[in-house]
């Protein structure tokens, strides 16, 4: 998996400096106008910031394979080398067009000049630098709001699941999620404890929180764990582990026993957080003499860490009890839960961050990664078995959210009236 990302990095930076170079004819264009010595200054300063951003990406990627992998700084850099490669993009589907117009007109004129006579190449045209400039300053623009503003721009989602077999007491029972903290991530404590407040003011009867405390290492939360120990819920908090809790992405200089080290750390973490941390087994949560049961596994994903044991998780469960599940990855419901002898009536997950961008709209919604899961977030349904895909709390790799907040979720349980 490794090899594939530094392999991707290669290729989008061999991209970009070959964009560079067209780039800076465009830039050439619109300084036309100005005297050679400025328009030499401009060009040196744009490369030597497109060199510089290669160089400190490049060395993130490398810093990133050991402990704790890659820091806020380095998820920076690579989040401006993004918006700055896309922009690009856009700046050049403008100037590209205009320039084969030139170039047919060229020909053209060359094919049908007489003899003696020069050919005639128009030359380019100040307003289509302007015009790229300005289509360049759309994602520029979006991704500067997605970064300094969005991944911090939580937005409360509320869904309703309605049930026949939901016991009485626990009609209207609600519960708080969170997913994929990824506190490695955070640059702003000032935005996360906003978050957080926005949790606890939503008073729900249950806290859950399903996976992904860190990206890589135990002591990434540590600076934050009096602030999500501050999440309480009269029915408790609850948790499992998400595939990058687990240690897997980073190169632990002592091996195993290290990696094996931090992993018994981060649970030691989830307890002093309060969260009752499940490893592939279940509790009941009783109510006026009634019960539904809460289960949660290790991580199983399909592309993923597959060490999740959901017969093992709902070992003792009666088929007729009304049953929660979380499980990091939605294609465990996918693969397993859906499909499962034992009805679990409500799966929550996580895992997908929507991809951090992506389009919502009440009639429209599209993300990235919408091909990759069949739920990547939001709620779905199959054969009484119900799925709700948070959005994720915080960020990975690019340090920004756009069109795809961070979610808090509020899940209302009802009892259908025949």
């Amino acid at each position: 998996m490794r090899h594939g990302i530094v392999g991707l990095a290669i290729v989008l930076v061999v991209v970009s400096l070959l964009l560079d170079l067209y780039v800076q004819q465009g830039i050439r264009t619109l300084l036309s106008s100005a005297s050679k010595g400025t328009r030499k200054v401009v060009i040196t300063v744009y490369w030597a910031i497109q060199v510089l951003i290669v160089i400190l990406m490049t060395v993130g990627m490398m810093r990133s394979s050991k402990p704790p992998g890659m820091t806020p700084f380095n998820q920076w850099v690579l989040s401006i080398f993004i918006t700055l490669l896309v922009s690009k993009v856009f700046f050049v589907l403008v100037l590209f067009p205009a320039d084969i117009y030139r170039l047919v007109v060229g020909l053209v004129n060359a094919i049908g000049k007489k003899p003696g006579t020069g050919s005639y190449v128009p030359a380019r045209r100040r307003f289509v630098g302007e015009a790229a400039v300005l289509a360049a300053s759309v994602p520029f623009t979006s991704f500067m709001y997605a970064m300094f503003k969005g991944k911090y721009d939580y937005k409360v989602h509320r869904q309703t699941f309605y049930f026949d077999d939901l016991p009485a007491a626990f009609d209207g029972f609600t519960i708080t999620q969170l997913s994929d903290i990824h506190s490695g991530s955070f640059d702003n404590v000032d935005a996360i404890q906003r978050g957080i407040d926005l949790a606890n003011a939503q008073r729900s009867d249950l806290f859950v929180f399903t996976g992904d405390l860190v990206n890589n290492v135990a002591s990434e939360i540590e600076p934050y764990i009096d602030r999500f120990k501050q999440l309480k819920a009269p029915y408790g908090q609850f948790s499992i582990l998400g595939n990058h809790d687990y240690g897997d992405y980073i190169r632990w200089p002592g091996g195993e026993q290290q990696k094996a080290a931090n992993l018994k750390k981060l649970k030691q973490h989830h307890a002093e957080l309060d969260y009752r941390l499940l490893l592939d087994e279940h509790v009941t949560l009783e109510k006026n003499g009634q019960k539904i049961i809460l289960a949660g596994v290790q991580n199983w994903g399909r592309d993923f860490i597959q060490i999740g044991d959901l017969d093992k998780a709902l070992d003792g469960v009666a088929k007729d009890d009304f049953t929660i599940l979380l499980s990091h990855d939605p294609t465990h419901w996918e693969e397993k839960v859906r499909y499962h002898d034992k009805l679990v009536h409500l799966t929550l997950s996580g895992h997908t961050h929507g991809a951090q961008f992506g389009v919502e709209t009440a009639k429209f919604r599209w993300s990235p990664v919408k091909n990759r899961y069949l739920d990547w977030a939001g709620p779905m349904e199959e054969n009484r078995r119900n799925l709700y895909v948070n959005r994720g709390f915080g960020f990975l790799a690019f340090s920004g959210r756009l069109g795809i907040w961070p979610e808090i979720t509020v899940i209302e349980l009802r009892k259908r009236i025949a």
